[in-house]
């Protein structure tokens, strides 16, 4: 079910693309797109031979030129070409000439022409449509030729095209209805003539149909009006053949664009030679029935968006090019030996379409979360996963981190003190600035916990030296807290300071959470003990405590002192525990700390008790073999023999921190005279004393 789920925002895009280019197609918002890719259909296929007998008697300027006449013709002479025609015998003879006038030379002039054409018995005439358009009706009137020439001709039938809104002529109309009865086109009275005169019939005589164009001009045999009238042109070339006479001179406005002519140099005669051509040959382009075009248009939406969401924008474009392509180069082969039509336009735009709003959304979701994931992980990073988001790279896993914790010491009562406004004020510039220091390391801000930072290392990708990066940022915390503490001590009397845990080991990382709210977290008891070793910095006076798995990882590349083992709450067995003794808190921060090998005398009332030095500085010192443990607070008396010192250094001390045998204090009143035995013993150089600074 959680796939379907995932998967149903982008069925639903896909289906909600399909319907809209379904619906722009059905209101033809297309379709001037989808004629125009019917021409380059045409012109992709190239021209073919006709294959029925039809010849052409072209009137065009070569003949007004040689017979020296204007148009129209006198129709005497109409009857001569008719006759040498029908010498050879054609099987019909159509005249592609509106005769609906009577003949300005007078009706001697039809006379010889309607006897003319009552000798040959087979001739088809042309008629004339015309069509009168209002806002409230449409009227069309028959312009038939003269009675003269009609009662002696085969037939007649209208010559008008159906023109698409482009001018193009890609349809023929073989009838209509007009004043309650079929009319017979032009061309289908030619047909039925040719079938009377022994032509295989039509496979069949559909209303209109798309032309198949066989190519451009002068695709069919063409003979010259003045030839055929002078006797250049043997009758015989007209036997058996269906013989058009028509213009195909440009300056009597018959030519038409077609795909093959998309200049408007195609003439009407021509044209009708086409028609013909379908009609007899049973080879009409047919169009893709409409249910199919919808369902490649909504199967090429969901294809666009389903490749989309699966490859990267680039990889998704190649692939969405190579399914319109294929859909392309699919449509052509179906057209060249289907002679069907399928939209060039919807199923490519719907593919399109289905790229470009998922690529958008993608986008648009990938800078909601490019905004989200910032505030946990570095620019770096973030970059990272953007690039391998289908990767898996934030997919669940276990793997071995170094995870940190961070707050502020006394936060409760920080906040006490101030208004909520200034503490929010802090707060948000401790943060901010704590974060920066966490990307700077290569970590990630797993959340943040009111003063609480947790980050993490060596997620999502791999950090080789993610412990040492972890220790790092630590000490970074401690230099930045202090920065920001002198800020708001300046400002409002108030001192920041900083305790940070930090433990090594493994851990179940990744996107984790519920359906509605995910987060990029860690868990296992490795994030437990870091959260546990960040609390007990206070009991301990120790800023950054790491746990003995990350001591082992950075023991050589950081100065250390050992706390002993601590039993942490919700561990059984007592942990090792280090303090990173490199910053030093308090009055001698960024002060030199030294190991040192001597004695102290701590005196408590009237117990006095012996023990040896760990470290020192001119802060505090550190203590160890204790014989007894002395309360955390408690300020007492020291006695510091230094090695190769002039004198003993006296001085009180207040206990900071105290586990098992060692306790850390810090001096309370440290005189001239005994500061300026420790500081000139720090900076002796000697084999029993070791700088703790890196």
């Amino acid at each position: 079910m959680i796939w379907i789920r995932q998967a149903a925002p982008a069925v639903l895009r896909g289906l909600v693309i399909g319907l809209v280019v379904t619906l722009a197609s059905f209101l033809n918002v297309l379709e001037g797109i989808e004629r125009w890719g019917l021409n380059v259909l045409f012109e992709a296929r190239g021209p073919e031979p006709p294959n029925t007998p039809i010849t052409i008697v072209s009137i065009g300027e070569d003949s007004f030129d040689e017979l020296n006449l204007a148009w129209p013709f006198p129709r005497a002479l109409h009857a001569q070409l008719l006759d040498v025609i029908s010498k050879g015998h054609p099987a019909v003879v159509g005249f592609d000439v509106v005769f609906a006038e009577p003949s300005s030379r007078g009706p001697a002039d039809d006379r010889m022409f309607a006897d003319a054409i009552g000798r040959a018995g087979n001739v088809v005439l042309a008629a004339a449509m015309t069509v009168v358009q209002e806002a409230t009706y449409i009227k069309e009137d028959l312009n038939p030729p003269i009675k003269t020439l009609r009662e002696r001709a085969a037939g007649f039938g209208p010559v008008n095209f159906l023109i698409d809104d482009d001018a193009f002529v890609r349809s023929v109309r073989l009838s209509r209805r007009y004043q309650d009865a079929d009319l017979h086109g032009f061309d289908l009275a030619i047909a039925r003539a040719a079938v009377k005169a022994g032509f295989a019939g039509a496979p069949g005589e559909p209303a209109e149909f798309l032309i198949n164009y066989r190519g451009g001009a002068r695709s069919f045999p063409t003979v010259p009006y003045y030839r055929v009238l002078n006797g250049e042109v043997p009758p015989e070339t007209f036997a058996g053949q269906i013989v058009l006479v028509g213009a195909t001179s440009p300056v009597l406005h018959d030519v038409f664009p077609t795909p093959f002519e998309p200049q408007g140099n195609m003439p009407g005669v021509e044209i009708h030679a086409n028609a013909l051509e379908t009609l007899f040959q049973g080879i009409p382009i047919r169009r893709c029935p409409w249910t199919v075009t919808v369902a490649l248009i909504i199967a090429g939406s969901l294809a666009a968006v389903v490749v989309t969401n699966r490859f990267r924008p680039l990889q998704a474009l190649g692939a969405v090019v190579i399914l319109g392509a294929g859909y392309l180069a699919t449509a052509f082969v179906l057209f060249v030996w289907g002679r069907v039509w399928l939209d060039t336009a919807t199923i490519p735009l719907g593919l399109g379409l289905g790229y470009g709003a998922t690529v958008l959304e993608n986008f648009i979701r990938e800078q909601r979360e490019k905004r989200r994931l910032a505030r946990f992980f570095s620019p770096k990073v973030l970059e990272e996963i953007i690039r391998h988001r289908n990767d898996q790279a934030l997919g669940t896993a276990r793997k071995r981190i170094t995870v940190l914790f961070s707050d502020i010491r006394g936060f409760t009562t920080l906040s006490e003190k101030l208004q909520p406004e200034q503490v929010v004020e802090i707060l948000k510039e401790y943060l901010t600035e704590l974060t920066e220091v966490v990307f700077r390391h290569g970590g990630t801000v797993d959340k943040y916990v009111g003063d609480c930072i947790m980050a993490l290392y060596n997620v999502p990708f791999e950090q080789p030296d993610h412990a040492a990066e972890a220790v790092r940022t630590a000490l970074d915390f401690q230099k930045t807290t202090h920065e920001i503490s002198e800020r708001w001590k300046a400002k409002l009397g108030v001192e920041i300071k900083n305790g940070v845990g930090i433990n090594t080991g493994e851990a179940v990382v990744g996107t984790m959470g519920s359906e509605q709210r995910l987060e990029y977290t860690a868990i296992g008891d490795t994030v437990n003990l870091a959260a546990r070793l960040e609390s007990i910095t206070k009991e301990f006076r120790s800023p950054v405590i790491i746990s003995e798995t990350t001591y082992q990882e950075v023991r050589s590349k950081f100065r250390t002192r050992p706390l002993g083992e601590v039993t942490v709450k919700g561990k059984a067995i007592p942990v090792k525990i280090y303090a990173v003794v490199e910053v030093v808190e308090g009055e001698v921060r960024g002060q030199v700390r030294v190991l040192v090998e001597g004695a102290v005398t701590i005196t408590d009332g009237e117990i006095t008790v012996q023990a040896s030095l760990a470290d020192l500085g001119v802060g505090g010192v550190a203590v160890s073999n204790l014989p007894r443990k002395f309360d955390i607070g408690r300020i007492v008396q020291l006695r510091l023999d230094l090695p190769q010192a002039a004198a003993p250094v006296n001085v009180d001390g207040k206990v900071t921190w105290s586990v098992e045998d060692k306790a850390g204090l810090v001096f309370l009143n440290l005189k001239p005279d005994d500061r300026a035995v420790v500081e000139e013993f720090i900076g002796r150089p000697a084999a029993s004393q070791e700088s703790t600074t890196e």
